[in-house]
């Protein structure tokens, strides 16, 4: 196993040479490189071989593993050094180093890459992988359901689907595979991992409901990942339902169907009746051929994990989908930070099998532990090679935390874009009502240039939640709220994440700061740092001196040192000092989560029962 990263000799530890009892003269001697009569600029990502730093230098491996030695790194030609050593070696043979740049990668060209490199002689047709997305209780499963000729809706809990599953149906000797998802959180937080699972999307819109706002979330969030997007009008059979009204909500929305002059297909299918049914199947195969999906069902599996559990009887199992090559029963895989050798396969009926296509979902049994949903697994040759992969992989992440590439605030926008990684700035708005939307996302796709623009992924009336954060964080994007909190849970997720939230009540200062950012001219800032929430269940008047707000603490903690926001609904009500902070008769300093307190502020006694009380603290921004 290669030495650790950053391994040096110990102080005074003899060279190779004199430990075999002779001092070698080659040693001794100046190290012959040859150095370039000019310094020249040299590209270095984040990790590389000796040979491939020497190759990029111009020099011979032996060479570098001198100029390593010189600097105390005893390393092979095979190993992987850091960026940092790479730097030293070429600036002492007189390169001026350059990191190599984040480049963006769109999803379509992520999916390219799965066989871009194959030869294509070895290249078939596969089926599409589709997965279906749309409001709640709109019929997604139900259509599943008629589809596979199966009833999956009366087992899940409430009709509701709580896991990811994979089916494969066949339609006139073509297949196609299916993804039934809990939501549009589920298909992002998978991107956000790097993982490109869907083909093709389907938005089910219930006609007698119509376009909802999980509707217009689920477009966007397909609409960002790069994916052909197809409409599934349900529940047509319903006396209320008006598809015509549908359209207009599409159209609304960008996306105008086939039947106005657009290019987003919609079809009016019904789940109960199964009306329809057979004509998105032959549009979803349309679509499949004019994308031509292709893979290479001979060489070594590879994919991505759409789920995974812990099976008490048999152990981790693992719902895999086969992107490009056949997976089969006995071989060795990787999946994230695990392996193991497959000791058995299911489709989706549980009916075992011995091999699973391209496009085609499998259960395996087999992996040391349970992989996380979104890894990436492929196949290897043997249990060794997995096992160093995986060594691989943790010290491949080392680096890249090392290098952390930083998310995307509007502190260093223009640096970032200075420097190659970002091009457009990813905005998801939220805002208090329907009609503050349009002025601002007017405002701000006006702002930049054809170098650095403002692309808005997502907008609508509410509070900032965790699927407005997980849109923000696989698009490298920022969350801005117009009169607008953001959710416990979202919080907590765009700290721990480092997805930056802005809260504005002001549009001009919303718009101005994007504009600096831009310009690369947002003076320092401080940001409201979070510490606990309370809630109050019950409310003290004490005449003219005011209220006290008796309180249920339900997460962090709440100081008397703090500021501190009511919220209502969801709306911020008013934003004021401690005056006193109490348990029972005695005044404290703080009170842990789960505990009973009575707030009092310096300002405010308006409390209702119900209100929530966030405090904070103001830090400024790094």
């Amino acid at each position: 196993m290669p030495p650790r990263r950053g391994y040096r000799s110990r102080p005074g530890r003899p060279s190779p040479a004199r430990r075999n009892g002779r001092a070698s003269a080659e040693a001794a001697a100046p190290v012959a490189t040859a150095v370039p009569p000019v310094e020249r600029d040299i590209v270095i990502p984040l990790a590389l071989t000796v040979r491939e730093l020497a190759e990029r230098l111009s020099t011979t491996p032996i060479d570098i593993v001198k100029e390593l030695l010189k600097n105390s790194i005893v390393a092979n030609i095979n190993q992987t050094i850091d960026y940092d050593t790479a730097a030293v070696v070429a600036t002492d043979l007189g390169f001026n180093v350059v990191e190599a740049p984040i480049v963006e990668v769109s999803p379509q060209e992520l999916r390219g890459r799965r066989y871009r490199e194959e030869e294509a002689a070895h290249l078939r047709e596969r089926p599409p992988v589709v997965t279906v997305m749309g409001h709640v209780d709109h019929g997604k499963t139900s259509l599943l359901d008629v589809i596979r000729q199966t009833n999956v809706t009366e087992r899940e809990a409430g009709g509701i689907t709580q896991h990811i599953g994979a089916y494969q149906v066949e339609v006139d000797q073509h297949r196609i595979t299916f993804l039934d998802t809990p939501g549009h959180e589920a298909f992002t937080a998978m991107r956000a991992r790097g993982a490109m699972a869907t083909d093709i999307a389907v938005i089910v819109v219930a006609a007698d409901d119509g376009v909802q706002p999980q509707t217009v979330e689920a477009i966007d969030h397909a609409r960002a990942a790069g994916v052909p997007i197809m409409i599934a009008i349900n529940k047509i059979d319903k006396p209320e339902a008006d598809p015509e009204r549908i359209k207009r909500q599409l159209a609304e929305q960008n996306l105008l169907i086939e039947e106005w002059g657009g290019e987003t297909i919609c079809v009016p299918v019904s789940a109960k009746t199964g009306q329809g049914i057979q004509d998105i199947l032959e549009q979803i195969l349309l679509v499949a051929e004019i994308e031509e999906l292709k893979a290479n069902p001979n060489r070594r599996a590879e994919g991505v994990v759409v789920e995974a559990q812990l099976d008490q009887q048999r152990g981790p199992m693992a719902t895999l989908l086969v992107h490009n090559g056949t997976l089969r029963l006995g071989e060795v895989l990787v999946a994230g930070d695990t392996s193991g050798r497959i000791k058995a396969m299911y489709d989706e009926h549980n009916h075992q099998i011995k091999r699973a296509d391209p496009s085609s979902p499998a259960k395996v049994l087999g992996l040391g532990t349970v992989p996380q949903a979104g890894d990436t697994f492929s196949v290897v040759a043997d249990e060794r090679t997995a096992r160093n992969m995986i060594q691989d992989r943790l010290r491949e992440r080392q680096l890249q935390e090392s290098h952390v590439v930083r998310p995307v605030t509007l502190q260093d926008l223009f640096a970032q874009a200075q420097s190659g990684q970002v091009q457009e700035l990813n905005v998801v708005l939220k805002t208090d009502v329907q009609g503050s939307i349009d002025p601002i996302r007017s405002s701000l796709l006006k702002l930049g240039d054809e170098t650095l623009r403002v692309k808005v992924l997502h907008a609508a009336p509410g509070s900032i939640t965790e699927s407005d954060v997980m849109l923000a964080l696989a698009s490298r994007g920022i969350v801005l709220g117009f009169n607008s909190r953001p959710e416990p849970g979202a919080r907590r997720l765009a700290d721990m994440e480092g997805v930056e939230l802005r809260a504005y009540d002001v549009i001009y200062t919303l718009v101005e700061d994007v504009e600096k950012a831009l310009k690369g001219m947002l003076a320092p800032t401080f940001v409201d740092v979070v510490e606990g929430h309370a809630e109050v269940r019950q409310v003290f008047r004490l005449g003219r001196r005011g209220a006290i707000a008796g309180c249920a603490v339900t997460e962090g903690r709440v100081a008397r040192a703090a500021q501190v926001r009511v919220l209502r609904q969801g709306k911020v009500v008013a934003d004021d000092k401690v005056s006193g902070l109490k348990h029972f008769k005695d005044d404290v300093r703080e009170m842990p989560a789960g505990s009973e307190c009575g707030v009092s502020l310096e300002g405010f006694a308006d409390f209702q029962e119900g209100d929530v009380l966030e405090f904070y603290r103001k830090e400024r921004a790094s």
